[in-house]
């Protein structure tokens, strides 16, 4: 019987002084929290299994807010995700949640949050994202990034930027999103890093793959964000392994 595991972990870094991200793995929420010991769960494959990130916006109010909204209204909606439109649907309906929040307190005007993760079908893994957290495929040769950055272009020479071109929420007035969400067919051995840009921002990808091909489960885990933390862990690093298993 094949079955899903999810090896997750989240930490503020070294610079700031709470953590504004958040994750869900099934009904399983991890919000504005530290684990700096990897948690690894296992379920079984067969009912949409969600697995995502939400990284709240910094320099704006609330971040830690609209992550842990995006988060908890996923794993609600989770079991009913079944297809890329549902999961469309799903991104859209946090978005709106997000801005009607941020609309009755002013505390909290113009709070947003990126969000990106993967639903394990039975036979096929739907990937979805909005803004600059990442899904990337480590199964093959190399890692391969299956998200799309919403971010402007680069100029040459320099390797990331904190800038993105669409979030759920984030600005004073409502505005729509277009959600990247792709199919990819599942296969027994599949792994699937899913992360904020605490984690690629300073961990160029080859060090990703070296440490991910030496390493499994909460021991890849920890040795990914000990490589965020060395580089000097200026943002909140949150990720999920997550791997089919037989």
């Amino acid at each position: 019987m094949r079955y899903i595991t999810v090896t997750a972990l989240s930490h503020p870094g070294l610079l700031r002084d709470h953590n504004e991200d958040s994750l869900v793995a099934g009904p399983w929420t991890l919000c504005g929290t530290v684990t700096e010991n990897p948690q690894t769960l296992v379920f079984p494959l067969g009912t949409p299994l969600v697995v995502a990130v939400a990284d709240g916006i910094g320099g704006q109010p609330g971040g830690e807010v609209a992550s842990a909204l995006t988060v908890r209204q996923l794993a609600a909606l989770g079991p009913s995700l079944s297809s890329e439109k549902a999961v469309r649907d799903a991104l859209n309906l946090c978005n709106r949640a997000v801005y009607t929040a941020a609309g009755r307190d002013p505390d909290l005007l113009t709070m947003g949050t990126t969000v990106a993760g993967a639903v394990v079908l039975a036979e096929s893994l739907l990937v979805f994202n909005v803004g600059d957290s990442r899904v990337l495929d480590a199964t093959g040769d190399g890692l391969r990034q299956v998200s799309v950055d919403d971010s402007p272009p680069l100029p040459p020479g320099r390797r990331t930027t904190s800038l993105v071109t669409q979030a759920l929420g984030g600005a004073f007035r409502f505005s729509a999103i277009t959600p990247h969400v792709t199919t990819a067919p599942l296969t027994a051995g599949d792994r699937y890093l899913i992360c904020t840009d605490g984690l690629t921002d300073l961990v160029p990808e080859d060090e990703l793959d070296d440490l991910l091909r030496a390493h499994e489960n909460g021991r890849a885990a920890f040795e990914l964000w000990k490589s965020a933390i060395e580089a000097g862990g200026p943002d909140n690093i949150t990720l999920a392994l997550l791997g089919i298993g037989e």
